[in-house]
C-alpha cells in the first residue's frame, strides 16, 4: 500500500513532482482533474497546475482507492458522497478481490496441468496407465516420445488434450482404440478387401478415434501405416491383435488415401 508523501511544499507541488511522490502518471492526474475527481487547488501567475498539502491528501486516497480496484465513479462517491457507506463499498470490493483470486488460481491450476502436460504427455500415475493401457503399456513410452517430438506442433495439440483429461477420459480413450483394434481384425478376417467402402469407413475411424491425440489428416495418416509396418513395437502389437493385421492396417490405408488423390508413395508429414 502506498506511504502518505510529504507535502509540506507552501507554494504547492507541481503536476510532475506530484507524479514522482505519488507514482501516478501526469496524464492520470489530468484526467482526474478534467473529470472533477481531484482538482489542484492553486494556480500559478501563467496558468499551472499546483497541489496543496489538502490536494496531496485526497489524491493519496484516490491512489489507495485505486489500488485495491475501486472505479472512479465509486471512488469520488466513496470520497464525496456523504450517504456512501465506505465501510460496505469496502467489503464490497473485499468480496470482489477474493472471487478473483478464486478464479486466477483456477487459472493457476490450469497452467500447472499444461506446463506438466507438455512436459510429461500423461497426466496419470504408473499405477493408472497400467490399469488404463494394459499390462504391455511401458510408462517411459510418454517420456520417449517427448524427447522425439516434443518441439512439433502435434506434440502441442496432444499436450492440450492431454491437460484437460483425467483417468475416465483417458479410459474412453483406450476402450475406443482397443475397439477399432478388434474391428481392424475382424474385418481383415472377413475378407474386406483395401479400397472396399467397409475398408473405408474403418479408415476413416481410425482417423476420428487418433484426434483424441491430435488432428491426423490423410497424408499423416499414410506415414503413420508405413511406421506401424515398419516399427517393430507397433507391428507385434498390431500383430499380437491378429497375425498379419499390421500389413492389412497399412494396406487400407494406402488405398483410402489413393482414392483422395493421395500417392502412398509420396506422402509426406503434413
Amino acid at each position: 500500500m502506498r506511504s502518505m508523501p510529504d507535502a509540506t511544499d507552501a507554494d504547492g507541488l507541481t503536476v510532475g513532482q506530484v507524479s514522482a511522490r505519488l507514482g501516478v502518471t501526469v496524464r492520470a492526474l489530468h484526467h482526474w482533474d478534467e473529470i472533477g475527481l481531484a482538482r489542484p487547488s492553486l494556480r500559478t501567475a501563467a496558468g499551472y497546475r499546483l497541489y496543496t498539502a489538502d490536494d496531496l491528501e485526497r489524491l493519496h486516497r484516490i491512489a489507495v482507492y485505486r489500488e485495491i480496484g475501486l472505479g472512479l465513479d465509486r471512488i469520488q462517491a466513496v470520497l464525496d458522497d456523504s450517504t456512501v457507506d465506505v465501510l460496505s463499498a469496502l467489503r464490497a470490493q473485499r468480496a470482489q478481490v477474493d472471487e478473483r483470486i478464486a478464479r486466477l488460481k483456477q487459472l493457476g491450476a490450469g497452467l500447472d496441468r499444461m506446463i506438466d502436460a507438455h512436459e510429461r504427455g500423461l497426466l496419470l500415475t504408473v499405477e493408472q496407465q497400467a490399469a488404463i493401457f494394459g499390462p504391455q503399456w511401458n510408462p517411459d513410452w510418454p517420456a520417449k516420445a517427448r524427447q522425439h517430438y516434443g518441439d512439433t506442433t502435434q506434440w502441442r495439440q496432444y499436450a492440450e488434450r492431454s491437460a484437460a483429461r483425467g483417468p475416465e477420459e483417458w479410459q474412453a480413450v483406450a476402450d475406443a482404440v482397443a475397439g477399432l483394434d478388434r474391428d481392424l481384425a475382424d474385418a481383415m478376417d472377413a475378407g474386406v478387401t483395401p479400397g472396399s467402402p467397409e475398408a473405408n469407413q474403418l479408415v476413416e475411424r481410425h482417423r476420428s478415434v487418433f484426434a483424441s491425440f491430435f488432428p491426423l489428416t490423410r497424408e499423416m495418416q499414410v506415414c503413420l501405416g508405413r511406421m506401424y509396418e515398419a516399427d517393430p513395437g507397433f507391428a507385434a502389437h498390431y500383430d499380437g491383435v491378429r497375425a498379419g493385421l499390421t500389413t492389412w492396417f497399412r494396406q487400407i490405408i494406402d488405398a483410402s488415401a489413393r482414392a483422395h488423390g493421395i500417392d502412398p508413395d509420396t506422402a509426406t508429414w503434413q
